[in-house]
């Protein structure tokens, strides 16, 4: 098989506190081959912008620190890159959509110069040349009037727009990789569609690979052909897409399908997962999801199991998954 584009090897992010030292990101594994969309998903809290933003070192440091692993793209390890190396890599063959908006544009830059910069730094074009693909960019991503808003502020758009900037600007060197956090948090129905439209067509017409973060599910079932689930600082499942929403089988991710709203279910029958993610430093014994699973047993809240290959690409961190290997079921 041809080597993947991005393979991540035992990642582990930690930040360093007051109280104490708390890994955010714990023992990240995971690979994203040319070409394809994987999802990412789990609550709020579990990890998964911390993962992201480990993969191009852009944690905040101090607090943060990426304390151990391999982050290696087209066989290089960004990880040991230089400040200088690895900004030649973000922005041009890896692109980034951040998942707020208004704290990543410049809002005292007008959307042309922010564009503009990016292009000039990546691509070597002067300033005017800059500004003329800044343009062309701006229509492709369907934003109307693109030169006329090429002289407006990011306050002086609407959400959609800002986020179709965003889009224009991460595409602007064509990226062999574009990782998108939550690409469609805040806007209203319509405009996630034309949102995830675009990236669709941007796949189509550039080949290009997409890590998409969310914790809409019905989003990453239209998106991605693999799907990760991240729960605590851990990958707790990993299949591909059809085969995770028709048999999930860690009970982690069969709360999180069991908690989608149904047009068919009965009114008030909303179903949820009791509890919340543990914050990091506070992570219980053994399996980390164990005080909130409806099928706990002694086992899981004292050893915390290992990722236990099922077949047909399907991994799962959970001993009743570990039974049914051992039982010989499981297999795909």
């Amino acid at each position: 098989m041809p080597e993947a584009l991005l393979r991540v090897k035992d990642l582990r992010t930690c930040f360093h506190t007051a109280d104490g030292t708390v890994a955010a990101v714990d023992g990240v594994s995971f690979h994203i081959d040319r070409g394809e969309t994987l999802g990412l998903v789990g609550e709020s809290g579990c990890g998964k912008s911390v993962t992201s933003l480990s993969l191009l070192q852009l944690i905040p440091r101090p607090p943060g620190r990426i304390e151990s692993g391999q982050v290696l793209f087209d066989g290089q390890d960004l990880l040991r890159m230089s400040a200088g190396e690895i900004r030649s890599i973000r922005g041009n063959r890896i692109s980034m959509i951040f998942q707020e908006v208004m704290t990543s544009l410049n809002p005292v830059l007008k959307i042309g110069r922010q564009l503009g910069e990016t292009i000039e730094a990546h691509q070597g074009l002067d300033r005017r040349q800059a500004l003329d693909k800044a343009v062309d960019l701006l229509r492709l991503v369907g934003i109307p009037l693109p030169q006329r808003r090429i002289g407006e502020y990011p306050h002086q758009l609407s959400g959609g727009m800002r986020q179709r900037v965003m889009i224009a600007m991460a595409i602007a060197c064509n990226p062999e990789l574009l990782i998108a956090d939550e690409p469609t948090t805040a806007l209203d129905v319509t405009i996630q569609a034309q949102v995830l439209e675009l990236m669709k067509e941007l796949k189509r017409a550039l080949g290009t690979a997409i890590l998409l973060i969310s914790h809409d599910l019905g989003l990453v079932a239209e998106m991605a052909q693999r799907v990760l689930v991240m729960y605590a600082g851990k990958i707790v499942e990993e299949a591909p897409v059809e085969a995770l929403f028709a048999d999930p089988r860690h009970p982690y991710t069969r709360g999180l399908l069991a908690s989608i709203p149904s047009l068919t279910g009965e009114r008030g029958q909303l179903s949820v997962i009791e509890g919340s993610v543990p914050l990091p430093g506070s992570f219980p014994a053994g399996c980390r999801f164990h005080p909130r699973c409806p099928v706990a047993r002694a086992e899981c809240s004292s050893e915390e199991p290992s990722l236990v290959d099922l077949g047909g690409g399907r991994q799962a961190r959970c001993w009743l998954c570990a039974d049914r290997r051992q039982g010989g079921v499981g297999h795909e």
